[in-house]
Order: C-alpha cells, then sequence, then structure tokens
C-alpha cells in the first residue's frame, strides 16, 4: 500500500481540502508541509509573510494531530524532501492543490513533476479556487467559477493513521530561512481560526456598509473583511467564504427593512471581490510571464531606463511629501494591509507621479502585503501602470484622493505625527503653509517633513502623454485585441476591435478597473 503524502502549500487548512479527503481514501496519509528557504529569499518574499504561515502552521499541526497523524514539517529544498521520502518507503503518491504563485514556485512544480515521472510516482493535483489550469479561452469562465464554488464543501476524514517512527519536525524561525527581521506591530494574526471569526462577524455586522467604506482608510479596517490574509495561506477556502455569503443574503429576510436595503448591496459587493479574485489569478495561470515583462509589448523601454534611487526610497519610506500618500505607506508597512484603492493609489502615483518601473515598486509592495497574492498582484501592479494595453490609464490625483478619503485628515495625523500639530486646511497640502504657521505647528517644511517631491499635476501631464503615445496604430491595437482576447472579461459584452469602444469598456467593465488587490482585493 502506497503512503500517501499530501503536499501541503498553501491551503493550509484540513476543512475543504481535496487532496486531504481523496488521500485518506486511499490508505495512511503523511500531511507534509516544506519550509524552502530559496523560496523565502525571493525578493517577493518577508518576514511578516512567513508569521502568518507559521501561525497557520501551528494551528494545523495541532488539528491534523487530533485526527490522528500531525502536520509533518521539512526545511530544504522540495525535491530533496520528497526523493528522501521516496527512498524510505516501498512506494508513495504524491497529493496537492494546483498553485498559481510566483515564478519560482512555477518552476518548483515542473521539477517536481518530472521528478515524479522519472520515478513513477502518480502526483494528483487539485484545482482550488475558481483558476483553472490550461484554459484555452475565457468564454464560459464565469459560469465555471459559479459552479465550482457552488459544489458542496468537502468534509475532513473521520481520522489519519498514526505513523508512529516519523520524525514530526518543528516550525522554522525565519532566521533559519533567510528572511530579515521585519517589524510589523499590527500585524493580523493567521490561522484557520482567526479567519473564521473574521468571517462570521464581517458577515453579521461589520460587512454592512462594505460597499460604502471600503474606499476610505478611515473606515475600510474594519468595514472590509481583512480575509485575504487567510485566503493567501489557504487557511480558509474561497469556495466556504463564498457559499457562507449567500447563505447569509438569503436569510437577510429576518433583517428589518433598513438594515436589509444596506446590507443586501454589501453582500453583494462582497461576492463580486471573489469573483474577480480569481479573474485575476486567472491572468498568470494563463500568462506566467506577466510577473517579469509588460503585458503589451508597447510598452518595452517605456520606463526600464527610468530609475531614480531617491525618488524610490522616498516612496518606500513614506517621505514623498504627499501626506496622504506617505501615511498610506507608513499604514502599510506597520499593519502588512491596506485596503484596495489605496493600495492602487500608491502604485499609480509610483508608476506615472514618480515615473518608476512597475517591477520594483511592485516587489516593494508584495513584501509589505501579508496577503500577498501573485496572480492578483502583478496583473495589478500592470493595471496601475499602464502596461495591460487594455485598460484605461488611470492617474490617481495625490491630493485630490487626500481631500476625498480622509477629508478630516484623521488618518493622516494617525501615521504622520510630525503632521499632527498642522491645522486642518493644510494638512493635505502643508507645503502651503506660511513660515509663521510651520512654527506654531511645529513642523518646518524640509525639517520635518519633506516638501513635495514633484510637481504632482505637471508629473501626471508627463506621464499621460507618454503613455498616450504609444497607444496608436494598428499595430497596437492587433496586440491589444489579442490581449483582451486572452484575458479580458466577457462581461460588458463589447467587441474589443475598434479602439473607441474598447475605451467604454475599460470605463463601465469592473474586471478593467481598480477593483482588485490582495487575495480578497479589500
Amino acid at each position: 500500500m502506497s503512503l500517501n503524502v499530501v503536499w501541503y502549500k498553501r491551503d493550509l487548512r484540513w476543512f475543504d481540502h481535496a487532496p486531504l479527503a481523496e488521500a485518506a481514501r486511499c490508505g495512511p496519509v503523511l500531511p507534509l508541509y516544506i519550509a524552502e528557504p530559496a523560496l523565502w529569499q525571493q525578493p517577493d518574499a518577508a518576514a511578516r509573510q512567513w508569521a502568518v504561515f507559521a501561525e497557520s502552521l501551528a494551528e494545523l499541526t495541532e488539528a491534523l494531530g487530533a485526527l490522528g497523524q500531525p502536520l509533518i514539517v521539512r526545511v530544504g529544498d522540495a525535491i530533496d524532501v520528497l526523493d528522501a521520502l521516496r527512498r524510505s518507503h516501498r512506494a508513495i503518491a504524491l497529493w496537492s492543490h494546483q498553485e498559481t504563485g510566483n515564478g519560482w514556485t512555477y518552476a518548483r512544480d515542473r521539477r517536481v513533476r518530472a521528478w515524479a515521472r522519472a520515478h513513477g510516482i502518480r502526483w494528483t493535483e487539485f484545482p482550488q479556487d475558481g483558476v483553472i489550469r490550461g484554459l484555452k479561452d475565457r468564454d464560459g469562465w464565469a459560469r465555471h467559477w459559479d459552479r465550482l464554488m457552488s459544489r458542496p464543501l468537502i468534509a475532513t476524514p473521520d481520522a489519519l493513521v498514526p505513523l508512529q517512527t516519523t520524525d514530526l519536525g518543528g516550525i522554522p524561525s525565519p532566521r533559519q530561512l533567510g528572511l530579515d527581521d521585519d517589524p510589523c506591530p499590527h500585524r493580523q494574526p493567521g490561522g484557520r481560526h482567526a479567519g473564521l471569526d473574521l468571517l462570521a462577524s464581517f458577515l453579521d455586522h461589520r460587512g454592512a456598509r462594505y460597499h460604502r467604506e471600503m474606499s476610505s482608510p478611515n473606515t475600510a479596517y474594519r468595514a472590509c473583511s481583512r480575509l485575504s490574509a487567510h485566503f493567501a495561506t489557504g487557511a480558509v477556502s474561497l469556495r466556504e467564504a463564498a457559499q457562507a455569503a449567500r447563505r447569509r443574503l438569503d436569510a437577510l429576510d429576518a433583517l428589518a427593512p433598513a438594515d436589509r436595503l444596506t446590507f443586501a448591496p454589501a453582500l453583494r459587493a462582497f461576492q463580486g471581490r471573489l469573483h474577480w479574485h480569481c479573474h485575476f489569478m486567472q491572468k498568470l495561470e494563463d500568462q506566467p510571464s506577466l510577473e517579469f515583462e509588460n503585458q503589451h509589448p508597447a510598452y518595452d523601454g517605456l520606463r526600464e531606463n527610468t530609475y531614480d534611487a531617491g525618488r524610490f526610497q522616498a516612496w518606500c519610506a513614506g517621505q514623498t511629501g504627499f501626506p496622504f500618500i506617505d501615511a498610506c505607506m507608513r499604514a502599510l508597512t506597520d499593519s502588512g494591509w491596506i485596503n484596495f484603492r489605496m493600495r492602487a493609489m500608491l502604485m499609480a502615483f509610483a508608476s506615472y507621479h514618480l515615473w518608476l518601473h512597475w517591477r520594483p515598486t511592485a516587489l516593494h509592495l508584495a513584501r509589505l502585503f501579508v496577503d500577498y497574492e501573485p496572480g492578483i498582484h502583478y496583473p495589478q501592479a500592470q493595471m496601475q501602470s499602464g502596461t495591460t494595453g487594455i485598460n484605461t490609464p488611470r492617474i490617481y490625483n495625490p491630493v485630490k484622493q487626500s481631500h476625498d478619503q480622509d477629508p478630516a485628515g484623521t488618518f493622516i495625523r494617525a501615521h504622520l505625527p510630525e503632521l499632527r500639530g498642522v491645522p486642518d486646511p493644510y494638512v493635505h497640502e502643508p507645503w502651503t503653509m506660511p513660515a509663521e504657521v510651520q512654527q506654531r505647528a511645529g513642523c518646518i517644511i524640509g525639517t520635518h517633513y519633506p516638501p513635495p517631491i514633484v510637481d504632482h499635476l505637471a508629473a501626471a501631464r508627463v506621464a499621460r502623454a507618454r503613455v498616450w503615445a504609444v497607444r496608436h496604430g494598428a499595430e497596437y491595437h492587433a496586440t491589444a485585441d489579442a490581449i483582451q482576447e486572452r484575458h479580458g472579461s466577457r462581461r460588458s459584452g463589447l467587441p474589443p476591435s475598434n479602439p473607441a469602444r474598447r475605451c467604454r469598456r475599460a470605463r463601465s467593465d469592473p474586471a478593467q478597473r481598480s477593483l482588485t488587490w490582495g487575495s480578497e482585493a479589500d
């Protein structure tokens, strides 16, 4: 009888877990997690992400132990670990979920597949979320997603056969994986129980105004589901969240009419974000090069040779001189999370106003996000940088966003202590303070807080002209049509062949706007 190795990757749960359930039906199960130092030393990885994984792994170990066989943790290269199991057992079978990860995990899985073939080992992979491997085109994709999300949730096995002689190993520290110290004092905890608590509180009361309060960072931390980190580790399955939201929507008749009218659109908005979660992941699944290359090649060379270390470091440190930009960056650094609109604004500001290439800025944000999901992250980074060829470039005005999303300057003052004494009329544009006001506020521009790193209006004009300058000609539009056919949403119903209609599609279709970033987007 084969030993059934269930290889955990980013699916750290025991419920609604097809590989675990199917492997348990076939015989003894060895649940395995491989902590791969080479993966965690990639430029998109950080200790704050590992902390969430480690907490999820600890819970998973305990839960599987209660079933009879705890999780086995090994540190090293995946093939080395798997081959050691092959040599120590007469026969093994490998079970896992499919993974739409970064370029490193894509290459790793190809190596494992070749190793399994070479040794006659059966590797059974199950789809996770709504991503379709080997997709030929997007026609019917949404219907497939709906069917997958409606399937019955998979029960946890009643018991696992104990493997008495197996060394369990231990969850490594960040240092053991080669990760630098990464203070994140307000990081949310990982683990399935924390995720289920968030799901319950969101559907019960926190999400009542989700659709109205997701955009401002003043309200988003409470009003958004905050499930994205748990989707990224797989501690909570997307399907169980989608079905819980559906049940809650069906139960709204028990609420008072006013509450029902508020909560129903909030839940429908949440359901839409779960759908877009997979819509964007499908892009990277179909085209892994999106992590590294411009989606539309017409933008090659546009920013590749314009790197400005001073601008990049100021953006990373939250020292650009634009209070709302800096407050968002510092809040993200401090907590590992910020809402989708602010993610889009940070990326767009770096790409357009600072004219930085999306690749290094995307990597910096990836390291900050505790909910980093490569399949969403890189398509969104390109969307906010104007390199997809199928989206209308959106250049956020950092001052207008500040007034719109933080009118009283509450969020700014919470994260920029140097501006706490600045009077309301100047908190969004402190560089306009007269010298005597700066003295009274204890905030001298250029000493306590930097002046604006750029003239944001002039920089936006230049960036818009540069980006639009390449969006002409039959060759450009033919390539854009091919991109739309391969990756675009079918919901707008507009044919992509006419450039004018394509622009209307981009304005009308949520899949072409800044609606999704992070595992859940918000």
